[in-house]
């Protein structure tokens, strides 16, 4: 019986924070127009809260309720399904075009950003200091595509299609505040569930993190790409997911760190973030060397998703 309850939280939490997600965004960025902000502000808030505002949320209220490997499961797990799950599944629908501004814009940032956080890292803790060094190496990173996209110019992997933004005030500010409250909660009823039915079934936080929650905050980039690739927009697919694993992998990391130390696990060093690096490297890989073809093909996605499922079987054999 508990069990259930525990699943059904998981559920509608994660309904609830797909949707309020793209509610409390919607709201944010009417209000960023109606106020006539830069459209690179319009961009970096659309897509760097948009696609990881649940994991952020999430990662928030693990560490304030004492769960914080579930809050480092979730934000290496999500980047994990990106690259195996997301683009790996988008690839077989359709192939990727692959972007010159994410060859050589946003990609080598996620690569530097890669080595540097495993630096952070390598002592096996999170403390405040590495948080605030995750927040500097955002602002540097998002500054730097900034000032490479060029003034008033939204690089690729920064646009968020299909999007409707232009509101009355009244209207957005409600989407804002409405969603921003639904989002709060529905992260802490995600929480206690996967908590508790991590205690209850004898499975480690970091386990549950790194696959039900993880997935569960994917689903806004599965549901995106997927979305694209199928009515032939899938060109955004690409950049989109790096810019979003960067964001994830400096904010979502970095807002457990500022609310208290963590100690990390060898496991989670070493297999999880050495899982998340590889992927990271193998995609740089596909992504130079196709770069004469100019796109990732189904063969390539076949080969990410594979991964992907055996690093998901390998968990699920461990717990």
């Amino acid at each position: 019986m508990l069990l259930s309850v525990y699943l059904g939280a998981i559920f509608i939490g994660l309904a609830l924070l797909i949707w309020s997600a793209d509610y409390f965004i919607s709201g944010a960025a009417g209000c960023a127009r109606n106020l006539h902000l830069p459209p690179m502000v319009v961009g970096l808030l659309l897509v760097a809260l948009g696609t990881s505002a649940p994991e952020i949320m999430v990662a928030a209220l693990a560490a304030v309720t004492g769960s914080p490997e579930l809050a480092v499961g979730n934000a290496l797990g999500s980047n994990i399904a990106n690259v195996g799950l997301v683009l790996g599944l988008t690839a077989l629908i359709a192939p990727l075009p692959l972007e010159r501004s994410v060859l050589f814009r946003e990609l080598p940032v996620l690569l530097i950003v890669t080595v540097a956080a495993w630096l952070l890292i390598a002592d096996f803790q999170l403390s405040t200091a590495d948080g605030l060094l995750f927040l500097l190496m955002l602002a540097a990173g998002f500054g730097y595509l900034v000032w490479r996209a060029g003034p008033g110019v939204v690089p690729e992997s920064l646009e968020t299609p299909d999007r409707d933004t232009h509101m009355p005030m009244g209207q957005a500010m409600f989407r804002f505040v409405a969603g921003l409250v639904v989002l709060v909660l529905s992260a802490r009823l995600l929480v206690w569930g996967a908590a508790e039915l991590a205690i209850s079934l004898g499975v480690s936080e970091l386990t549950v993190g790194l696959t039900v929650v993880a997935i569960g905050t994917s689903l806004p980039e599965l549901a995106a790409c997927l979305s694209a690739a199928l009515k032939g927009h899938h060109d955004m697919a690409l950049g989109n997911i790096i810019g979003s694993n960067l964001f994830n992998l400096l904010a979502v990391l970095a807002v457990p760190a500022l609310i208290q130390p963590i100690e990390l696990t060898a496991t989670s060093v070493y297999r999880d973030y050495g899982t998340m690096a590889g992927l990271t490297l193998l995609l740089a890989v596909f992504a130079y060397t196709m770069q004469r073809k100019g796109k990732l093909a189904r063969f390539e996605g076949g080969i990410l998703l594979a991964i992907y499922g055996g690093y998901t079987s390998l968990l699920i054999m461990s717990a």
